[in-house]
């Protein structure tokens, strides 16, 4: 039996901001109180600094096959990577190839992330080819393998995208056994079209990526599935929304007492458009959907403090540069993605607690304890609160650094913000009571994480 006490810190949580210590049993919290006299076999003082809940990332790629390369992070790197920033947890996507099972991919990225992971993770389910074989999967899915989450494509015409009445489909499913559908909303046929436009024109710069996924295309696909979803009376998820445009279909579905269940990225909350504007150098930029205008920042962060958005994940999905150079003459064939799970956290409070456009208990709300609740690992993920796994960062609220690919931990040789000066560091990493990550050493081993089955979330309307 470990034993690990806390003393002297702050413990923030997504509704309390309190003094106490916090004492450690094996895996889990066992006493939180003020002035504890208790035995362990380890003491941290924790004066000056903040304990959160370990940081849930909802949205991985790891080692995502894509566009006839991979992801450059896999379970071990990338999850080490987390650990150093703070995130304890991450929900990676399984990805079903077109003509298989669901239960092949899931066996798939059990196989990838098994004795590998560093952090705790789970799955979500992307269907690419709903039938009724693939129809029949379900119910075991949701109810044997513990993934609860499945996300469906609107945009990668051919490759990923499956169309509306698969979605409808899927949607009536997934209600009966209390699975969620989480998907991408972009409108695939716009997008192509636009995209060959662009391509026979000679247009084949980065930029012209962006212009090809304009914020019309996100917005009408947000607000045709939420749509599908009030019809079939289900609830949803939508994935990394990046624009007013497609908010505002939010807003108008709450005139009707939907709920949307939405995320937003670091990247979509700090970065826009103009980075695209380098010539090649804009690669690195290229995600789907892309980042967006200063004033679509601006609604994002407004959103989060109106309850519209709820979490904000990273979409981490990593390339080098010679992976980028696949598109030097055609930014159709860039692989899309950038790295980000490091500093999700960091960057979330120097930019959001730091200036002033959210409390620290969102920071925690929208880093931790929401996609905790959504996804159903709550309350043993997503707070600090006897009982619950012991997954804990100790912050400094006051350390400064500066980020860079020379130092950062993914395996990538960019950082999407070089040279970003941020306030605020996690300091130590604790996951189910040991310490993973101490002053930037780590300290477990590969595989030391865990896979995290799920139950159904109930009333998420």
């Amino acid at each position: 039996m470990s034993k690990l006490l806390i003393k002297n810190g702050t413990v923030v949580t997504a509704t309390d901001i309190y003094e106490a210590d916090v004492f450690i049993v094996d895996e889990k919290v066992q006493t939180i109180g003020l002035n504890l006299d208790l035995k362990a076999d380890k003491t941290i003082d924790a004066k000056g600094c903040y304990l959160i809940p370990g940081g849930i990332d909802a949205h991985t790629h790891m080692e995502l096959p894509f566009m006839g390369t991979f992801a450059s992070d896999d379970f071990e790197t990338g999850t080490i990577a987390g650990l150093h920033g703070g995130t304890t947890t991450i929900i990676d996507f399984a990805i079903q190839t077109q003509g298989d099972t669901l239960t092949a991919a899931l066996a798939q990225w059990h196989e990838k992330a098994k004795g590998k992971a560093a952090g705790d993770y789970a799955f979500h389910i992307a269907v690419t080819d709903f039938n009724p074989k693939t129809k029949a999967e379900v119910k075991d899915i949701i109810e044997k393998q513990g993934v609860t989450s499945f996300k469906t494509f609107m945009a990668y015409k051919g490759a990923l995208m499956i169309d509306d009445r698969q979605m409808v489909d899927l949607f009536k499913e997934l209600k009966k056994y209390g699975g969620l559908l989480t998907t991408h909303a972009e409108n695939g046929d716009m997008i192509d079209s636009l995209i060959a436009e662009n391509v026979a024109r000679g247009n084949k710069l980065p930029k012209f990526h962006a212009l090809s996924r304009p914020e019309i295309a996100e917005a009408e696909a947000s607000g045709r599935v939420i749509d599908m979803a009030w019809q079939t009376e289900s609830p949803l998820y939508i994935v990394h929304m990046t624009c007013e445009g497609a908010l505002n279909r939010v807003k108008e579905a709450t005139k009707r007492n939907q709920k949307v269940n939405v995320e937003t990225c670091v990247q979509y909350l700090l970065l826009d458009e103009k980075l695209y504007d380098q010539g090649f150098e804009g690669s690195k930029w290229v995600m789907s959907p892309p980042l967006r205008k200063e004033k679509d920042r601006v609604a994002l962060w407004q959103a989060i403090n109106q309850n519209l958005v709820h979490t904000v994940a990273t979409d981490h999905c990593p390339f080098c540069m010679d992976q980028k150079e696949m598109g030097k003459d055609n930014f159709a064939k860039i692989p899309n993605g950038a790295p980000g799970i490091e500093h999700r956290m960091e960057l979330m409070f120097s930019e959001g607690v730091g200036k002033g456009r959210i409390s620290l208990n969102k920071f925690v709300d929208v880093t931790s304890t929401a996609p905790a609740k959504i996804f159903g690992l709550f309350p043993k993920k997503g707070t600090i609160a006897v009982g619950s796994d012991a997954d804990i960062v100790i912050f400094d609220p006051e350390q400064d650094h500066t980020i860079s690919a020379k130092t950062h931990h993914m395996n990538c040789d960019y950082s999407a913000y070089e040279g970003w000066k941020v306030k605020g560091k996690c300091k130590t990493t604790i996951l189910r009571g040991t310490v993973a990550v101490d002053q930037g050493k780590v300290l477990v081993n590969k595989g030391f994480g865990k896979y995290l089955p799920r139950k159904p979330v109930k009333n998420l309307n």
